[in-house]
């Protein structure tokens, strides 16, 4: 990174998706690639079905972990229909990556809201850089439907200045061993995706 710009990542989901270990990994690279780095999380229903986000800011001097709503340059939304709902953080030239899963929330399962059916077409006629893709379909192929967060992590490290090897090393420490071969190959997924 040779500018002085403090760059902003927002993880978005529901609880259950891996979204606080994703964010967890995606510090851990940031600093052994030499920046500062500075993590927010929210946690809604610790349960599958509550949101959950974290903030992810780097840069060669962070203050702060928590980003200016329109300020964000990522967003990682780990369910389609999350990805609609922090739009206001985003910049207007923000690249969305989308695990394109459908996790219904309770109002959706009781019949007392509909789906957003088209997310995808308006994401990608509000925004340039719109990356799309069944995480879950390409953790299962990885050997777990549980890596979907790493297919994410993959997704997004093609964005980031960040080398592969900074990536490997990361992903190596963080899952017990018998573990380390799925998730590289989860991650692949996502560079690959």
């Amino acid at each position: 990174m040779v500018d002085n710009e403090v760059k902003s990542i927002l993880f978005a989901g529901v609880g259950g998706q891996g979204i606080l270990r994703a964010s967890d990994i995606i510090c851990e690279a940031i600093m052994e690639a030499g920046l500062d780095v500075k993590k927010s999380e929210v946690h809604g229903m610790a349960q599958r079905g509550g949101c959950v986000t974290s903030h992810v800011r780097y840069g060669k001097k962070v203050y702060s972990p928590l980003a200016e709503p329109g300020s964000i340059q990522t967003l990682i939304s780990f369910e389609k229909m999350e990805a609609l709902r922090y739009l206001k953080f985003l910049r207007k030239d923000a690249a969305i990556i989308v695990n394109t899963e459908e996790i219904y929330p309770p109002a959706v399962n009781m019949g007392d809201a509909p789906y957003p059916e088209d997310a995808i077409a308006f994401l990608k006629e509000h925004y340039t850089k719109v990356i799309y893709f069944n995480a879950a379909e390409l953790a299962q192929r990885a050997g777990n439907i549980k890596t979907a967060n790493v297919v994410l992590l993959g997704a997004v490290s093609n964005l980031m200045n960040i080398d592969q090897s900074i990536w490997q090393s990361v992903i190596k420490k963080s899952f017990p061993e018998k573990l380390v071969k799925m998730n590289l190959a989860a991650f692949q997924m996502g560079i690959d995706a």
